[in-house]
């Protein structure tokens, strides 16, 4: 029997991305998978029932649940969800498994074999499936939009009948996927662009876009492609010459997270005390905690001169796009295993056995487990 596979609307509120589009539904139709969309699923995303050709539509999210052997997700899901969901079934999406202990619990209570995009092994093999630098992307390009749209100056050198107006300065902290796209982004419109970040084999990439490295003399180079936490004198240093940068930019965007920790707080109030008169502060990181204080997730505030706005679901605010690539990332995932339209995973494999997060009614990822020790 085919494997069926079931696409929710997903209901938390400011998202409208959706985990299939119409272009990957008809390559899992000729893989042999049945799809079950729900009503309005593509809605967001400008996307009409009828566009998914050859999938079943079905009114009601706990229909869909109960008779899809494989979900793909967006957001993670709720409770309720979760509970409609038939046992063994399998889950794909983002689960934030290292906030919720209670989801977790519920995973294993139903017996979902889930997998969360979250903990895909970053490897070159699965690059074409890392939902998270697809919709860092997204983020970082969306960032320099709400700052050029919010800076009282003109991002490129204008010359007009009286003279010339000079560029706005950009400084961008993190140059990870998002934090590259920024630079590139705010390049394309003609800003000065600097950018930071504490991993020195970023360099070559910051300036490569045609932005100037900012060295602050500290390098918290770590594994998997992620930062070390810093030491307290190194954050003294870093704070010292990157204040000199953050004093004279017009326009400020901070992309630095970890994955299961709390945004680093790289910008200081009297960073923020010492910014320009009308300068602009785009805090990406705000809802895990932000890289910039007196940052609010959801929230735009005046602190000093400074404008800072801590935005919310940016991938959602350019859905076709963003909807696209990371349907793209859940299909690259798992078209490999549906075969003769039968779903057999390999969980031997390194990207399944590294991404799969509940099986069996266990937890069964180490770092994960470790993590909620004594909550699950």
């Amino acid at each position: 029997m085919s494997v069926l596979i079931g696409i929710p609307r997903e209901r938390r509120a400011g998202e409208r991305r959706v985990a299939l589009v119409p272009d990957l539904a008809k390559k899992y139709s000729a893989l042999g998978a049945g799809l079950l969309v729900e009503v309005g699923a593509g809605e967001g995303s400008h996307i009409h029932d009828a566009d998914f050709a050859g999938a079943e539509t079905v009114g009601d999210a706990k229909t869909l649940f109960g008779r899809a052997d494989l979900i793909l997700k967006v957001t993670p899901p709720t409770l309720e969800e979760i509970a409609a969901m038939k046992r063994g079934a399998v889950l794909l999406g983002y689960l934030q498994p290292w906030q919720d202990s209670d989801r977790i619990k519920a995973l294993m209570a139903a017996g979902v074999e889930s997998y969360a995009v979250e903990l895909i092994p970053r490897i070159s093999r699965a690059q074409s499936m890392d939902a998270l630098s697809s919709q860092g992307a997204v983020a970082g390009y969306q960032c320099v939009l709400i700052a050029a749209g919010m800076c009282p100056k003109f991002f490129p050198m204008l010359t007009y009948a009286a003279g010339t107006i000079r560029p706005a300065r950009v400084l961008v902290i993190g140059a990870g996927v998002a934090g590259l796209q920024a630079i590139a982004t705010a390049k394309r419109l003609g800003a000065i662009v600097e950018a930071y970040d504490v991993r020195p084999e970023t360099k070559e990439q910051v300036e490569s876009l045609g932005a100037k490295f900012v060295d602050t003399g500290v390098s918290a180079a770590g594994s998997g492609g992620y930062a070390r936490e810093l030491t307290e004198e190194e954050k003294a240093k870093q704070a010292e010459k990157l204040g000199k940068a953050v004093a004279g930019c017009d326009v400020l965007i901070t992309t630095a997270a970890v994955p299961g920790r709390r945004s680093p707080l790289i910008i200081t109030e009297a960073m923020v005390a010492g910014m320009k008169n009308g300068a602009v502060v785009v805090d990406m990181a705000a809802e895990g905690g932000g890289n910039v204080a007196g940052s609010k997730p959801g929230e735009t505030l005046r602190i000093g001169g400074a404008t800072i706005v801590g935005p919310l679901d940016l991938a959602s605010r350019m859905p076709v796009h963003s909807s696209e690539m990371y349907a793209k990332n859940l299909f690259n995932f798992i078209s490999p295993f549906i075969k003769e339209g039968k779903l057999e995973l390999d969980r031997s494999d390194e990207v399944i056995a590294g991404s799969c997060l509940t099986r069996g009614g266990e937890l069964v990822h180490a770092a994960v487990r470790k993590a909620h020790e004594g909550k699950v």
